[in-house]
């Protein structure tokens, strides 16, 4: 028996941590079935700062000691929203406390930690502690309607996608330093922060595991200014792929935080035999679709997925009524309790989040040996 409320404690306040924290304070409004959660401590290392960050966000208390919060009796769920580096250390933890764990992507910010990472949430998982990996945008309606009309074969057999992810608040050589941009913490730059969010979906529309790539990175500001004064930005600003799936669709990718003029522009294109389907984050209601190859005329329709039948709307508001960026960390959220309250396995799993960080470091690797193909690591 689930035990209700369920104790949360978000590990990490800022950017993430908001997310989350919006995700957890209005789940049950959206979606009352799932059992009741108690927003009980948000952690941060800075005592003021996540005690007012706590106080904005609903929060019971706040806490700057992660390790005794994982040990606490009235704490169940374990939300990690820190910097890569801390994912596996956090998470392990956790698990062996008994705490269900949902941890913000990449998984981690190497191969062998989320190794490690999977083999103790699938010994946790036998004592009934769940653990999940948070790519939100699985939960876009329209990304996935995008993956049922792919599967329904409306577009016929895939050949071919096209995906970018494009912002540009490093477009300024003059943007100060930031944890993102130092390897040790962040594991790698915009391949890990933006490049995992793409291959997430790759996996997620097609149902078809990259098995190869070929990539090239480029730090184009080599040094910013960080507290102590300039120093070396260690990780990549811009990132290109080609990727190939295990029954032969070509996937082309590019991500970038110095595409002027872009703010969050995830672009997706899927290209089939009969037909195509278009995707935009920035109009993230919305999907470009053709599907009727036979009338030459017909062209590309726009389609508004905001009816109650689409995924993930029924939750939400009357057709025609636009959702944003933030309900995908609510949806998020009620999976997530769903799958804690019938002993389900949440998806994506950290089994999906090894997958992309094994593409991830063919890229890598790839990028350190001019752009040859290198063969994706296989095995869960």
């Amino acid at each position: 028996m689930t035990r209700e409320p369920l104790g949360v404690a978000v590990i990490g306040y800022s950017f993430m941590g908001k997310a989350h924290s919006n995700a957890w304070r209005n789940v049950r409004a959206f979606y009352p079935g799932v059992p009741a959660v108690r927003q009980q401590v948000l952690v941060g290392r800075d005592e003021a700062a996540v005690k007012e960050a706590a106080s904005h966000y609903g929060w019971a208390e706040s806490a700057t000691d992660w390790r005794s919060v994982i040990e606490r009796d009235d704490v169940d769920v374990v939300d990690v929203c820190t910097p890569g580096d801390s994912h596996a250390e956090i998470t392990l933890a956790a698990l062996a406390a008994g705490k269900h764990v949902l941890v913000e992507k990449p998984l981690s910010n190497t191969v062998a930690e989320s190794e490690a990472m999977l083999a103790a949430a699938r010994e946790a998982e036998a004592r009934g502690v769940r653990a999940m990996i948070g790519f939100n945008y699985r939960r876009v309606p329209a990304l996935a309607l995008t993956r049922q009309l792919i599967a329904d074969g409306r577009i016929g057999a895939v050949r071919q996608v096209r995906a970018a992810y494009l912002q540009d608040w490093l477009a300024d050589a003059d943007a100060p330093m930031t944890w993102r941009l130092r390897k040790e913490q962040a594991g790698s730059g915009v391949l890990g922060d933006l490049g995992s969010h793409v291959v997430d979906q790759l996996h997620y529309l097609l149902g078809d595991p990259v098995v190869a790539a070929s990539g090239h990175l480029r730090t184009f500001v080599p040094e910013r200014t960080g507290p102590q004064g300039r120093e070396p930005v260690t990780v990549d600003d811009a990132a290109w792929a080609t990727l190939e799936t295990g029954s032969g669709v070509v996937a082309s990718v590019e991500v970038s935080r110095m595409a002027t003029g872009r703010k969050n522009g995830l672009t997706l294109e899927v290209y089939g035999d009969r037909g195509s389907v278009a995707f935009d984050l920035e109009r993230l209601n919305e999907l470009m679709v053709l599907d009727r190859p036979d009338d030459v005329a017909a062209g590309a329709r726009r389609v508004l997925v905001t009816e109650t039948d689409h995924p993930w709307l029924s939750a939400w508001w009357p057709p025609g009524h636009v959702l944003g960026w933030d309900h995908t960390f609510t949806s998020q959220a009620a999976d997530f309790l769903t799958a804690i309250a019938e002993g389900t396995s949440p998806q994506p799993s950290f089994a999906d989040g090894l997958a992309v960080q094994r593409v991830l470091a063919a890229i890598e690797q790839s990028a350190g040996d001019d752009g040859r193909r290198v063969a994706v690591r296989e095995g869960a």
